[in-house]
Parts: C-alpha cells; sequence; structure tokens
C-alpha cells in the first residue's frame, strides 16, 4: 500500500517548489534580459512599437488628435494635441511584467493543459491594461503635466500590479488550489 503525505505536508512540498522553481525561472529571465534580449533591442523595440500603435488608435477613436512623430525614434514617443509627448522606454514596455506573469504560472502547481491558455490570456490583459495606462497618461499631460510623475509611478504601478495580482489570485483559486496548511 502506498502511503501519501499529509495535506499540510502536500501543501508545503508544493509553496516550496514554487518558490525555488519560480526564484531559478526569475533569474534565468534576468539574466536573459541582461545579456541578450536588452542589448539586442528587437523585442522591447516590438512591443514598444504596439503599445504606440494600439494606445493610438485607442487615443483616436476616442476623439483625440495625435501629435505629429517626432523625426527620431518615433515609435517611442506618442502624445494627443493640447499636451505633450510621452517616451515610451524600455521598462515601460511591460515586457517583465508579462514575462514574470508567464513564469510563475508556469511554476505554480496546476493543470499543464490550462497553463499556456492562461498564461497568453494573461499576456494579453497586461498588454491592454498597458496600453490604457499610456492612453491615459497621454490624456493627464493635457489636464496638468505636473501629474505625469504621480500617475506613472504611483497610480498605474498599483493598477497594473493589482491587475496581476489578481490574475495570479485566480489562477490559484479556479486550477491550482493548495490543500490548506495548518
Amino acid at each position: 500500500m502506498a502511503s501519501t503525505a499529509p495535506p499540510s505536508s502536500v501543501g508545503r512540498d508544493a509553496l516550496v517548489r514554487f518558490l525555488i522553481v519560480g526564484a531559478a525561472l526569475f533569474v534565468g529571465w534576468q539574466l536573459l534580459y541582461a545579456l541578450v534580449i536588452h542589448p539586442w533591442g528587437g523585442l522591447d523595440r516590438w512591443l514598444i512599437d504596439r503599445l504606440t500603435e494600439h494606445a493610438g488608435a485607442l487615443l483616436h477613436s476616442l476623439g483625440y488628435e495625435l501629435l505629429p512623430e517626432p523625426a527620431e525614434d518615433n515609435s517611442r514617443y506618442i502624445g494627443v494635441q493640447g499636451g505633450s509627448f510621452l517616451w515610451i522606454g524600455d521598462r515601460c514596455d511591460g515586457l517583465s511584467v508579462m514575462v514574470v506573469f508567464a513564469l510563475f504560472i508556469l511554476a505554480f502547481p496546476g493543470p499543464w493543459k490550462h497553463k499556456p491558455w492562461f498564461a497568453l490570456l494573461g499576456v494579453l490583459l497586461i498588454h491592454s491594461v498597458n496600453v490604457l495606462r499610456v492612453v491615459a497618461l497621454c490624456i493627464v499631460v493635457t489636464i496638468d503635466y505636473e501629474l505625469l510623475n504621480f500617475q506613472h509611478d504611483y497610480t498605474f504601478q498599483v493598477i497594473v500590479y493589482g491587475c496581476v495580482l489578481l490574475l495570479w489570485f485566480f489562477w490559484v483559486k479556479r486550477f491550482a488550489p493548495l490543500p490548506a496548511m495548518p
């Protein structure tokens, strides 16, 4: 007869496995990004192009007229009439948030048949929230440029990371419930 571990040790083992695998994947991602992806620049550039494209389309559909693109490095700039340009840096494209979210879904217990579609759905949702963030910041600078830094550094950080935490919470509750620990 096979022995089974008590539920409390199963939950603890799953948590320890997640922490070890998640930490290893996170460190691996950081090294890959710092040594290969960021120096190459292609992935960040592509994502920033999509971000400005999608935000520009949404702003246009909301009735805003976009500022003409500057001649140099134009895909990193976006703004609307009556405001200033926003410059979108590599750290603002959402890539790291998307990758860390997907890696943690892969590392966390749960059925593998649901992990790919849930990670993809989460990445698309994170990108959509980031598009809304850029749109809102473009509008904020038309109201008062002094509000930009606070909104960028605090308000939208809470919103973006809050969205990620809700996605993880949903994953844990719906697809990967852990046994109760004592």
